[in-house]
């Protein structure tokens, strides 16, 4: 695994450093030596917050863990980090897609049970066209956290959603 480690309003010390190359390292037994690990810390306040990335085929491994204690926050997102790989190692079984960036043993290991992803609400609504500025006064009427509309000016499914700091996102397919 090839380890990127930076950081955002803090010093990455060779403690930190190490930490994380240890506790993260523990995944190797799931990933192939040429695997990108992308870490980011940042200190906002008494926020210690530390993000993964793990850049796979198609797909993208990612935890976000904030704490007072950066060194909790480790242990929080390699906590996560495992618990999704088991989640899509279920997804690559059952879809019998290419796992490149896995160790064989891995794969072949017999997978524990994970949690049941299941719907169990659908709803259907007509989409009105307009523009993103409205959808997000719509969905804070709503008091939902995202909305989908019709986008007035290109006519495509539109997301918008709330981001961390009280600001808006927006979501659209590529052309």
């Amino acid at each position: 695994m090839r380890f990127t480690i930076s950081g955002k309003n803090i010093e990455v010390t060779d403690s930190l450093r190490k930490a994380v190359t240890e506790k993260l390292g523990k995944l190797e037994r799931y990933f192939t030596a040429d695997t990108p690990i992308i870490v980011t810390m940042s200190v906002e306040k008494e926020r210690q917050k530390i993000e993964v990335t793990i850049p796979l085929k198609g797909n993208v491994i990612r935890s976000e863990q904030v704490s007072n204690d950066m060194y909790v926050s480790i242990d929080l997102v390699e906590e996560v980090i495992e618990r999704q790989l088991r989640k899509y190692k279920q997804k690559l079984i059952d879809r019998h897609q290419a796992g490149d960036n896995f160790r064989r043993e891995f794969l072949e290991k017999e997978s524990e049970p994970t949690d049941e992803i299941r719907i169990v609400r659908s709803k259907r609504f007509d989409i009105k066209p307009m523009y993103p500025e409205d959808a997000c006064v719509q969905m804070e009427l709503l008091g939902h956290s995202f909305y989908v509309f019709c986008n007035a000016e290109t006519d495509q499914v539109n997301v918008v959603y709330k981001r961390k700091g009280g600001t808006y996102g927006l979501i659209e397919p590529e052309a």
